[in-house]
């Protein structure tokens, strides 16, 4: 009944109610809180922005109350949109040509696209942002509030990175002779957490995408400077990050001015530096920073060494907490903490540097270039964006006949014919009444009908604040109502994967913190709990063919590969080839005429290579559960067509053989085509299950077979809900068994068999420590012990021969969450018209706990010889009284007087002679 979905119109409705506020919104660092931009307004007519904190772009210029209010309309809105929470900026992006859209990070693998692996170049692109930066502290301090996993606490803490330092400006000089007089007016402004080696800077590293790059290159270095740019925009963020052995980089040409020396020091791009981290720019200390150390080594850029009582001949010198400065004027003999101060305090004096926090949170890019996403409610006017009144929403996705992007490049909403805002109206119209689609030139009359953006939101957008949704699905007049947001508040336990760490779950408590502002929410922190369940793997299987490349030299010197193999597949890898000599002493009588006159001709041949393919296999291939491979009906499907004739090597204890020449070159040249077909055994490995790794075990199959509720149980069963756990479809049969034993409980043959005796005191122990023992599991999420714990009761009570409704009935109570299928079949037995969900769970009651009696064991001389129930209420005389009357004792003594007898209420008894 609360079901939402994110494509649906009546919910996307809301998302684009939100992007509304926030373009509406801007961050005030005063109040520490979004505020309406009326107020910024507001401000800006009265005093100009002079005095204004914000969170906003850094390009802004100062102004006045009278400039502001002598500025244009498209003037002051082109101002604001450097204070919106959302907002339009040419932006560095992961732009995959092949795909014709925008990815995220986490969307590339290895330099390619996850999905369709294809090339991923970085590049700029007008996007929409969402300011996310200016939320970074609060993000971080809301983590000490919510009890989520410590790990995807430290992912996002080192996600938002915050840097305490300084922001240090090197102004550049274009050659080494133009000391202390500046021949460019730029300024390279870096961030560093160690202002305290500034002395030690011998270069500058730029990003390659760096703005300034093209402005400050020099003539003499411009080609291999875009060169080296455009082979750089092939590699992610993220491989560039994790890349820390590749060292490359190219010399600018130009050089800056060290702040206190006046020195030159060179200006170098290498891709270590991001653009999207910090200015994009870093002041290179190479001996107190390893990638600094390892680019000038590389280079051979000068290395002067800043500490005092230390050898960096080998590798650079990073522990600031050891540090003393030395070579570094008015810094010299100051640990790091002293030196810090004074040369944040002197760049202040020089005005070329101040104190900094700095965060590696880059605001959020929010636009892609697909078809399927939430449109926005966005329409251009003289090129500048103009939101739809909230009234008219939602914006439907328009009808398209293609989804990919158009010809001359634009999002594929660029297809949609009738994709224009009349703002008379309040409808979307057909694009022949809109002046321009380009949504930069604007309308140049006044209908009034204008493009709207093409661009899609990303899938983020709508799962950014569904769970809220949950509260009141079904309201379409506002988002929820505050009667039913005030009455569930937040979510009290959220189960999700650690994957989304830095994605879903970072994005969803920005906009959870947003609405906070907006008092949408009653509280800035949507899940008190959350638990990062472990993912189910599946068990993969594969072949691997092996490619052989064996090439004979002929009389020029040519290298010919002679002959077509046979495909050979083999279970495991193999690295050595084996009686290479084997040639020598071949017998060709039994092979390919042609394939041997071929051979002879030549004498010289090429050590052989030999590289072994992985395929993965369906696993619907294997024979039973085993790692047996029906060969016959994997080649009569169209994915696996090409081995068809392939030879599938084993030994005769079922795994393949070591490969020598011996025993694979007959096979290589062989012109029989009669393949094999005898048994052979799939490579395993344990695995992400996905369709795209053929390793997915059907639901439905193990449900027709076992049933849903072996199902539950065994997933349950696996493993604590936080670990990643692999799937044996071997296993269920033993929880398929629990489920049959417990039925036997309950009936006898066709008979429903629960009586209304009276429980044993023994029966009751049973039920009680389940009780206690499930429901600390669910407590603690511990279902694995929970049905481990339902086995023990079951097999006990089964030797009780316990068949009382008192026992049976509370059992079926608890597990009932777990198997409730068969839960409610044996609760509609007792005679019960309601659901068993709906009953009370059982009440533990710690008495039946208590142990009344004893269980001891009788020793004779340090021998337990037998045992005696005996109360725990009676005295060390009434235990002796009754153990020297037992008939065993009687027996053990033959008439004898013990010498002494031992008694340790409720542990031992001893007769010692």
């Amino acid at each position: 009944s609360r079901e939402v979905r994110t494509s649906d119109p009546k919910f996307y409705k809301w998302t684009q109610w939100i992007f509304i506020q926030l373009y509406n919104s801007w961050y005030n660092n005063e109040s520490d809180k979004a505020e309406d931009i009326s107020s910024l307004i507001s401000i800006f007519n009265k005093e100009g922005n002079n005095n204004i904190n914000a969170s906003a772009d850094e390009d802004i210029q100062e102004f006045t109350a009278e400039q502001w209010n002598g500025f244009s309309e498209k003037e002051q809105q082109e101002i604001l949109a450097k204070y919106r929470l959302t907002y339009l900026s040419e932006t560095e992006v992961n732009w995959c040509p092949a795909l014709g859209t925008v990815l995220a990070n986490d969307e590339i693998v290895n330099g390619v696209s996850e999905r369709g692996g294809h090339p991923v170049v970085r590049k700029k692109m007008k996007q929409w942002s969402m300011r996310i930066t200016a939320y970074s502290q609060r993000l971080l301090d809301g983590l000490n509030t919510i009890d989520w996993p410590q790990p995807l606490k430290d992912s996002q803490t080192n996600w938002i990175g915050k840097s305490v330092g300084a922001s240090v400006i090197f102004k550049v000089i274009a050659t080494p002779n133009t000391r202390g007089k500046q021949s460019h007016t730029h300024e390279i402004d870096v961030f560093t957490t160690r202002p305290d080696t500034i002395f030690g800077a011998s270069f500058m590293t730029l990003a390659p995408e760096h703005e300034l790059v093209s402005q400050i290159t020099t003539v003499e270095q411009k080609e291999t400077v875009e060169n080296y740019i455009e082979a750089t925009a092939k590699r992610s963020e993220r491989e560039r990050m994790a890349d820390v052995k590749t060292i490359s980089g190219v010399f600018t040409g130009a050089y800056a001015e060290h702040p206190f020396t006046k020195k030159p020091i060179p200006i170098w791009i290498g891709d270590y530096v991001l653009a999207g981290y910090g200015t994009g720019a870093v002041m290179s200390v190479p001996c107190g920073d390893e990638r600094d150390y390892a680019f000038a080594k590389h280079f051979n850029i000068d290395i002067p060494n800043i500490f005092e009582g230390v050898d960096i001949s080998e590798e650079a010198f990073a522990d600031k907490e050891k540090t003393i400065i030395a070579n570094s004027d008015f810094l010299n003999g100051m640990n790091y903490k002293k030196a810090t101060k004074r040369a944040i305090y002197e760049l202040e004096q020089l005005e070329q540097g101040k104190g900094k926090i700095n965060y590696r949170l880059r605001d959020a890019v929010f636009s892609r270039q697909r078809y399927w996403g939430e449109p926005f409610p966005v329409y251009y006017k003289d090129g500048l964006p103009q939101m739809i009144d909230e009234k008219y929403l939602p914006v439907h996705l328009p009808e398209v006949e293609k989804y990919l992007p158009t010809e001359d490049g634009k999002p594929p909403l660029g297809n949609a014919e009738v994709w224009a805002w009349d703002t008379n109206k309040n409808e979307i119209v057909s694009n022949d009444l809109a002046v321009s689609l380009s949504g930069v030139e604007g309308s140049l009359d006044d209908s009034g009908i204008y493009p709207i953006e093409l661009n899609t939101m990303p899938g983020w957008a709508g799962s950014s604040y569904y769970f809220n949704r949950y509260m009141d699905a079904h309201n379409d007049k506002e988002i929820f109502s505050k009667e039913a947001v005030n009455y569930w508040q937040d979510v009290d336990l959220y189960i999700g994967g650690s994957e989304h760490a830095t994605g879903h779950l970072l994005y969803s408590r920005f906009w959870q913190k947003f609405l906070f502002d907006k008092g949408v929410v009653p509280v800035d922190e949507y899940a008190k709990k959350l638990i990062n369940q472990g993912m189910i793997l599946g068990t993969s299987a594969f072949f691997y063919k092996v490619v052989f490349d064996f090439k004979f030299i002929g009389e020029t010197g040519k290298k010919v590969n002679l002959f077509n193999a046979h495909d050979i597949v083999v279970q495991e890898k193999h690295t050595k080839i084996r009686n290479f000599d084997y040639w020598k002493n071949f017998d060709y009588k039994k092979y390919d005429k042609s394939i041997i006159e071929k051979i002879l001709k030549y004498e010289q041949y090429e050590e052989p290579t030999v590289s072994f393919l992985p395929k993965q296999v369906d696993i619907s291939f294997l024979k039973d559960t085993s790692d047996e491979l029906d060969i016959v009906k994997l080649v009569k499907d169209k994915r696996y067509a090409e081995y068809k004739n392939a030879e599938f090597v084993k030994d005769e204890n079922g795994k393949d053989t070591e490969l020598t020449h011996g025993s694979f070159v007959p096979l290589l040249m062989s012109s029989d085509r009669n393949v094999r077909r005898e048994a052979f055994y799939c490579h395993r490995e344990v695995e992400k299950m996905s369709k795209s790794k053929y390793n997915v075990v059907n639901p439905d199959a193990i449900c027709e077979q076992y049933g849903a509720d072996s199902l539950r149980l065994y997933e349950m069963f696996l493993g604590p809900l936080e670990q990643a756990k692999p799937w044996n479809t071997a296993g269920i049969t033993g929880v398929h068994g629990f489920l049959k034993k417990m039925w036997k409980l309950y009936h006898n043959e066709e008979d429903f068999n629960v009586s209304e005796t009276e429980p044993t005191n023994e029966n009751l122990k049973t039920l009680h420590k389940t009780i206690k023992k499930v429901e600390e599991d669910i407590e603690n999420f511990s279902f694995n012990t929970s049905v481990s714990t339902f086995m023990i009761a079951v097999n006990e009570l089964t030797a009780q021969k316990c068949n009382s409704k008192d026992i049976l009935e509370p059992l079926l109570i608890l597990i009932s969450p777990y198997a409730p299928h068969i839960a409610e079949e044996l609760w509609s037995k007792f005679g019960h018209t309601e659901s068993i969900s709906t009953a009370s769970f059982p009440v533990f009651e710690e008495k039946y706990l208590i142990e009344s009696t004893k269980n001891y064991p009788i020793s004779f001389n340090g021998k337990m010889r037998f045992t005696m129930e005996l109360s725990l209420d009676l005295s060390k005389e009434d235990i002796e009284k009754a153990v020297m009357a037992h008939e065993k004792t009687q027996a053990q003594l033959q008439g004898r007087t013990p010498k002494k007898v031992i008694v340790v209420p409720g542990k031992i008894i001893n007769i010692v002679g």
